[in-house]
């Protein structure tokens, strides 16, 4: 097989040619209304918003970039216009259980409605009621019963002392209270007097004081009595005044809310409530100042009291149109099920019905919420508080608190609402994966995987698909509009990103950023257009932002503290390419591959991974090229090599199999003790069968090392080694491809092993003949008797496990 010719320029890149683009600028193209380059995914997620059925919830996963959120409610926006407004809910005061407030569900509007009518309700409340009781009428009637009782006082307390008069004794009030005393001719008779009297009246006297003192007892016990008939008798009349004057309020608000039977019945019950509290409705009586504590008590009890009648307006949808939509940023557990809030009164925390909120659920009911998946996961638990709520269909709001008796703090226990959302999450594939692996629950409540793609064929119908799509979000962000020129090099550089000419980028949100980029760019020089320099300079500059390190390693390579070779030739020694990826931006950096032999048993020393820097990709890598090396010229005869293979001056972990190519070259070299050409670097990895494969990051690599010969000066022999596979990803800069274009630097596409010793080193590799053996002065002539030569020596040793270095 022939050695491979150095690519053409223009498999190097491939642009949009102008001919394909046939506009000014952008102005002129029609908005997409479609989703670029998310077909399966905007299928998954017309499935997952049309279908009710419960546990059909959606996760959206894909790339950060691929702007997930926005398409999601996209479609759940055009979905939702044409579906029912859901209803409000209210929460109010339960007069059974006061712990265990009732939540009321309305028609959409109508909680708003509600909640106003019952402050103007409280508010006449407060005129209403006390204005009832300062009528004449009321004062009249109340004076009425009060004279009752203490006429019956009177009547009776009359009565008793003319019976005591008599019997001879009269009563008298004293400040220690009422009794009898014995009288002679009106007066009563005096102590020293009454003992002069003889035993037998003295007797007589004190038996009938005792009667009368008795029947005075029975009296006074009556006294409690027709008291509280009399209270009865006013609490029955302001009763009837109250009734009275809440009854035409409670009566309007009936006849506008008619046709709700369950506000209807509520509003029974607060009438019965107000009736039944008439007196915590009147205004306390004006009086001394040692009364105003008590004024002020009986003022705070009246306006509790109506605060029991306010209407806590959980969820309005009044200007709701359509389905509710949600994007909750922090979903902890509060700010999903809701919240019962407490306030603090005279050092203590209270709470009621008015206080409880609302959470994300609640506002998404009977709608769509949208969550990030990795936030709520954080939170705790939000996340089995969510499955909890999807499980049983319905919102509960519990205090953690109270849940885990945390704080003894009298809390509410708030009626359920049902509930009916559907929920999307969003998140990354891996974090979608592993929650599928670890949480039984998750399959049964998110059914809808919307995996969204980082990239997206191209071709003809793609291209302008994607310079529509430029046109739409440059118009969308209010930003100049792009000649064809802008668009062409926009969408070569979504194929950059994409990492594949054949590709096209779906992270369609590192393409707004560069459009904006690119926009500031045409503003700075005054052009009311973008154009390709624009996109050109925009790119440069956020390269610029981000390669620090890049250039920090290649200055460091330039003064010769890092050794790489760029030209000239070496035995063993091979230029490996590598990509350091820090955050967004990713380089390739040069590395010096080199290998050292001796005779020994078969082994094939992976230094890296001796020191624990080398990760299980890399040391697959080091094992394929061992098993390779020995099925391929050790067939009869032991391996009797000894070897050591080591990425000079790495002070970091290594890992991926990319390098195992370069990794093989260094050992045929040494073994066949043949230079390899120092202007060249390798990447790509190999099977066993010698086969070159493709590998990850290939134009970064390539512009790594091109930068490097650049900065040193390019002499027309310096390129890379690619594997064949990887031809179709080349989206070289603008500066390689003229640099391959004049000569002055070269890419190689590799199939095979053979083909790439022969690149390197000038030789042929050689194919085996007929008798099963190499050609005379062939790479692989020399490789396998190296390795016949090292088995020799080692029978001649008698096998020991003594080992002799050589290159």
């Amino acid at each position: 097989m022939a050695a491979p010719k150095a690519l053409k320029a223009k498999a190097l890149r491939r642009n949009v040619p102008r001919s394909l683009l046939r506009f000014e600028t952008t102005d002129q193209l029609a908005d997409l209304e479609s989703v670029l380059g998310q077909s399966r995914a905007v299928e998954a997620l017309e499935l997952g918003i049309g279908i009710g059925r419960p546990g059909f919830n959606l996760f959206a996963f894909g790339p950060a970039e691929a702007n997930k959120r926005a398409v999601v409610e996209g479609s759940i926006q055009k979905h939702a216009a044409g579906q029912a407004t859901p209803g409000d809910w209210v929460y109010v005061h339960n007069f059974a259980r006061p712990h265990n407030p009732d939540a009321v569900p309305l028609p959409p509007g109508r909680g708003g409605a509600l909640r106003d009518d019952m402050e103007r309700f409280i508010e006449e409340l407060r005129t209403t009621i006390p204005a009832a009781f300062e009528t004449d009428e009321y004062r009249a009637r109340a004076l009425v019963f009060e004279d009752e009782v203490k006429e019956r006082h009177q009547q009776e307390l009359s009565a008793l002392e003319r019976r005591a008069q008599a019997r001879g004794t009269t009563l008298v009030r004293t400040p220690l209270g009422m009794g009898f005393a014995p009288v002679r001719d009106g007066k009563v008779i005096e102590p020293e007097a009454f003992a002069e009297l003889p035993e037998a009246e003295r007797e007589r006297i004190a038996k009938e004081i005792a009667s009368m003192q008795t029947e005075l007892q029975a009296l006074v016990a009556q006294f409690p009595i027709w008291q509280r008939e009399g209270r009865d008798k006013l609490k029955a009349l302001n009763r009837e005044v109250t009734a009275h004057a809440v009854g035409l309020l409670i009566d309007e608000l009936r006849e506008k809310h008619a046709d709700l039977s369950g506000i209807v019945e509520y509003l029974n019950r607060v009438e019965s409530d107000v009736v039944d509290n008439a007196e915590l409705f009147r205004r306390p009586d004006d009086g001394p100042s040692s009364a105003t504590m008590a004024q002020g008590l009986a003022a705070a009890a009246s306006e509790s009291a109506l605060g029991r009648y306010r209407v806590n307006l959980l969820v309005d949808h009044g200007a709701t149109d359509g389905a509710p939509f949600v994007y909750e940023p922090n979903p902890s557990y509060q700010n999903l099920v809701g919240r019962v809030e407490h306030r603090s009164e005279m050092g203590t925390l209270t709470t009621d019905f008015s206080l409880i909120k609302a959470g994300a659920l609640h506002k998404a009911n009977g709608g769509y919420l949208i969550l990030d998946a990795h936030k709520v996961l954080i939170q705790p638990y939000a996340w089995e508080g969510l499955k909890q709520a999807l499980t049983s269909k319905d919102i509960r709001i519990e205090s953690l608190g109270q849940m885990f008796s945390i704080v003894s703090t009298v809390s509410l226990e708030p009626a359920p609402i049902p509930l009916d959302v559907k929920v999307v999450l969003l998140g990354e594939p891996m974090l979608y994966y592993l929650i599928h692996a670890r949480d039984p629950d998750f399959s049964a409540l998110f059914k809808v995987a919307v995996d969204f793609d980082d990239r997206m064929p191209r071709d003809r119908g793609t291209s302008l698909l994607y310079a529509r799509f430029i046109a739409t979000q440059a118009r969308a962000a209010g930003l100049r509009p792009l000649d064809r020129d802008a668009v062409g090099a926009v969408i070569a550089e979504s194929a950059r990103l994409a990492g594949d000419a054949e590709r096209l980028s779906a992270r369609t949100r590192l393409i707004d950023d560069l459009l904006s980029e690119a926009d500031y760019r045409a503003a700075g020089r005054g052009a009311s257009v973008i154009g390709a320099e624009d996109v050109a300079a925009a790119i440069a500059a956020a390269t610029r932002r981000s390669d620090r390190l890049r250039r920090r390693l290649q200055d460091e390579t330039e003064r010769g503290t890092i050794l790489i070779d760029t030209a000239g030739n070496a035995v063993g020694q091979v230029n490996g390419l590598s990509v350091i990826q820090l955050g967004g931006y990713g380089f390739g950096r040069p590395s010096r591959i080199t290998a050292r032999i001796r005779i020994g048993r078969g082994e094939v020393v992976d230094i890296e991974r001796e020191v624990e820097l080398g990760g299980p990709l890399h040391s697959k890598g080091v094992l394929i090229l061992s098993s390779y090396l020995a099925a391929r010229y050790a067939v009869d005869e032991p391996l009797s090599l000894s070897a050591s293979l080591v990425f000079e001056q790495s002070y970091g972990g290594v890992d991926g199999d990319s390098a195992s190519s370069a990794e093989l070259y260094a050992l045929l070299s040494a073994l066949a003790e043949v230079p390899i050409r120092q202007s060249l670097a390798v990447t790509g990895s190999i099977n066993q069968n010698g086969a070159v494969q493709a590998i990850g990051g290939v134009n970064e690599k390539i512009e790594g090392f091109f930068d490097l010969c650049r900065a040193r000066g390019l002499t027309g022999d310096q390129g890379v080694l690619v594997p064949a596979s990887n031809v179709k990803h080349l989206m070289l800069r603008a500066d390689v491809v003229e640099a391959a274009s004049a000569g002055r630097f070269h890419v190689y596409p590799i199939e095979t092993i053979d083909q790439g010793i022969e690149v390197l080193t000038g030789h042929r590799a050689g194919r085996r003949g007929a008798r099963d053996r190499f050609p005379k002065g062939t790479i692989n002539r020399l490789v396998a008797d190296r390795l016949r030569d090292f088995a020799e020596k080692r029978r001649q040793f008698g096998g020991a496990g003594r080992e002799t270095e050589t290159r």
